[in-house]
């Protein structure tokens, strides 16, 4: 596909994805919610990580507040971002209770910008979100390129969390996307096709 062709087409799906997300059965949504969030702390990255980078999730996306709870429950330490919105940059700043976090860029719950920021990334997981991944660990996520512009940077082990039935074979990408290194759905963890290392897991 052309540039111009995967930008359409990745509105037209998001469109599509957001309304499919709104009209999910909370019960169901919260079995599999629940379901993410012990598979991410099943991860041996999870495991030798010191630090939680995690979004705050908003009511369509997998719920991270027990992903971050278990966090703080295993002695990590959680870092959430911050979204600049002139430069489309994110910071990541700790937090130890979420009663830190106040509605900020796109309604999202975000941490104040004088709140600590991390600077050392040595020893941090980051949790990614999107409406959708491709097994190669591609993602389709709001379109505003925070995550890949962060990504692009980070080095640390970075996991993607989704409903498995959003997991498709393979999704257009553009040259600036950038995949995660592991996807974690309800009812699997995967290391994606393009990465060095290849494994499975089942519930």
């Amino acid at each position: 596909m052309r540039p111009l062709e995967i930008r359409n087409h990745k509105i037209e799906l998001r469109s599509k994805l957001k309304q499919e997300r709104r009209e999910m059965n909370p019960a169901e949504k919260q079995l599999m919610d629940e379901n993410i969030s012990q598979n991410v702390r099943r991860l041996h990255q999870y495991k030798r990580s010191t630090t939680l980078l995690c979004y705050v999730s908003t009511p369509i996306e997998v719920d991270t507040r027990k992903i971050i709870e278990n966090a703080w429950q295993d002695g990590k330490k959680v870092a959430v971002p911050r979204c600049i919105t002139e430069t489309r940059e994110m910071t990541f700043h700790y937090i130890n209770d979420f009663s830190e976090l106040s509605e900020g860029t796109f309604g999202v719950l975000e941490p104040s910008a004088d709140s600590p920021q991390v600077t050392d990334y040595s020893g941090c997981l980051m949790i990614v979100p999107g409406f959708m991944f491709d097994l190669r660990g591609y993602r389709l996520g709001y379109g505003m390129g925070y995550y890949d512009r962060a990504m692009s940077s980070f080095i640390g082990p970075s996991a993607g969390i989704c409903y498995s039935k959003y997991v498709k074979y393979h999704m257009p990408n553009g040259r600036y996307d950038r995949p995660v290194e592991i996807l974690v759905t309800e009812n699997w963890i995967r290391t994606p096709k393009n990465q060095k290392k290849k494994s499975w897991q089942n519930n």
